[in-house]
């Protein structure tokens, strides 16, 4: 029997999990938080040796703020700590370190989480991505940006960062009272941070300390997200014949690392049942997703994940997405279908 055959019992069964623990939440802050100050620091002792060593030390301090970027995405849904006002306090110190504001992400990200898989309501939250017939009917320089935007050498590297470091110290023309001001004391803020530490230290050694790492950070936390949504067998429908929970199952994916990389990104993998439950924990949804059959779906493996590199349009005909080749093949049957 399938989830969609008892739509009751999958809501029931992700409810008991969606309780947060005290001690399992402080306890990951502490492995996360506390690693990540000493390893920047380390890295700054590190310049007296060599750059490449600091550069070699970006790489496990930018999995440890992934890590805390995961504690702030759970403080925005109210499932990591058991008050609402202690996950909007956190989320807010958290959104320090991650260089995002918390209210202004927690709104889009919630439009993200109502609109994911919904054709006629993309844009906000997400990663642009057209269909077939909508590139087509752009207008040449629309469909250079595309691609440029698209090309996993730029949007997993430059562009990643640019969004964590630029992107974030600007709230959207749509964005309410709190969002905006939001954005402006979170800005206010690491202003004041950076100021003391360059202070302290120099605005050279910062720059090399912390660009690495935010760059670092951002590159992998793009990827995953990317590839939780844009991969071979994902879920796009028009408004009309959208569904929440083929969104779920079938719009998210089960991304299986190794273990010390899901550790890293705090499970966030499970993101088909993340999708389904948002308040539970991610220290629960590995135990969610073993002891329930109905939410293990077929897990998509590093490798094959790579092959969400080419993917970039949706095709709605075939209800795939599809490369640029496809393009071509669109036009000549437009061509085809007017003859």
């Amino acid at each position: 029997m399938t989830l969609t055959d008892q739509p009751k019992k999958w809501r029931k069964i992700l409810g008991a999990y969606q309780i947060p623990d005290s001690r399992l939440s402080i306890w990951q802050l502490t492995n996360s938080i506390v690693p990540y100050l000493l390893l920047w620091y380390t890295m700054f002792r590190s310049l007296e040796i060599s750059y490449w060593l600091t550069l070699l030390l970006a790489i496990p301090t930018a999995g440890f703020l992934i890590r805390i970027f995961i504690i702030f995405h759970d403080c925005g849904h109210g499932s990591f700590l058991e008050s609402r006002k202690a996950n909007d306090t956190m989320g807010i110190i958290t959104g320090l370190l991650a260089f995002t504001p918390y209210y202004e992400w927690r709104h889009s990200h919630a439009i993200h989480h109502a609109t994911a898989g919904n054709l006629d309501r993309r844009g906000t939250g997400d990663v642009l991505t057209l269909t077939v017939a909508e590139y087509v009917a752009m207008p040449w320089w629309k469909r250079v940006g595309y691609r440029i935007m698209r090309n996993p050498l730029l949007m997993f590297t430059v562009g990643s960062f640019i969004v964590f470091s630029i992107g974030h110290r600007f709230s959207r023309k749509d964005a309410g009272k709190r969002e905006r001001f939001g954005v402006i004391w979170t800005n206010l803020a690491l202003l004041g941070i950076i100021s003391g530490l360059i202070l302290l230290i120099g605005w050279q050694a910062y720059l090399l300390v912390q660009v690495p790492i935010l760059f670092f950070a951002a590159s992998a936390g793009v990827w995953l997200f990317y590839v939780q949504h844009n991969f071979d067998g994902t879920y796009w429908r028009r408004k009309e014949r959208w569904d929440f929970l083929k969104t779920g199952l079938q719009g998210s994916s089960y991304y299986k690392l190794p273990a010390i990389l899901q550790w890293f990104t705090g499970n966030i993998g499970f993101h088909h049942i993340h999708h389904l439950a948002p308040r539970v924990p991610n220290y629960r949804l590995p135990k969610c997703n073993a002891e329930n059959k109905l939410f293990q779906v077929q897990p998509l493996t590093f490798l094959s994940s790579l092959r969400s590199l080419k993917l970039r349009l949706w095709d709605e005909q075939a209800r795939q997405m599809v490369g640029f080749e496809a393009v071509k093949r669109y036009r000549a049957s437009v061509q085809n279908s007017a003859s």
